[in-house]
């Protein structure tokens, strides 16, 4: 199974989920950083994402939408604030409009990804952290949960295949 566990600290306003892959970490950072690797599993399955920009430096910026069964587009946005290849990585992740600017409503979150090398395989952390609990909330009420498990679990068919793919 890829996702080993999945965390709420209310106390600390953060959601982690773990996954562990069997592939190197430098294969595994390979899905941050290559946008047509990286939109093969960033979203659930009935919610694929496509990303039209994807800067991938600190300070650098992406732009994304996620196309839902009926055709809705969802747009969301990064801003890096930490890349260490290949093991660290930080961004603020926030929604964005129609036409892709950031929207205030529901906030930004900051993720934290860390790989590590456990055996032969990749463990890969990843902890959002929340401006507030009502925002925690509500990003769990629009199923945040089960759509990082979904989109975790599509990453072993994105590594069974050559990184340059």
């Amino acid at each position: 199974m890829t996702v080993v566990s999945l965390s709420k600290d209310a106390e600390a306003l953060s959601f982690t989920i773990v996954a562990e892959f069997d592939a190197e970490v430098t294969r595994v950072w390979r899905i941050w950083e290559d946008p047509r690797q990286l939109e093969r599993w960033w979203g659930p399955p009935t919610w694929p994402a496509t990303f039209e920009t994807h800067e991938f430096t600190a300070g650098g910026k992406a732009a994304y939408y996620m196309t839902g069964p009926d055709g809705t587009k969802a747009r969301g946005w990064w801003e890096f604030t930490a890349i260490n290849a290949p093991d660290h990585l930080e961004f603020d992740d926030g929604f964005a409009d129609e036409k892709g600017e950031p929207v205030d409503d529901l906030g930004i979150t900051h993720a934290v990804v860390k790989l590590e090398p456990v055996d032969s395989r990749t463990r890969m952390t990843i902890t959002s952290s929340f401006e507030s609990e009502e925002q925690m909330q509500k990003m769990a009420e629009m199923g945040m949960d089960e759509g990082m498990r979904e989109a975790m679990e599509q990453i072993d068919a994105v590594l069974a295949e050559p990184a340059n793919v």
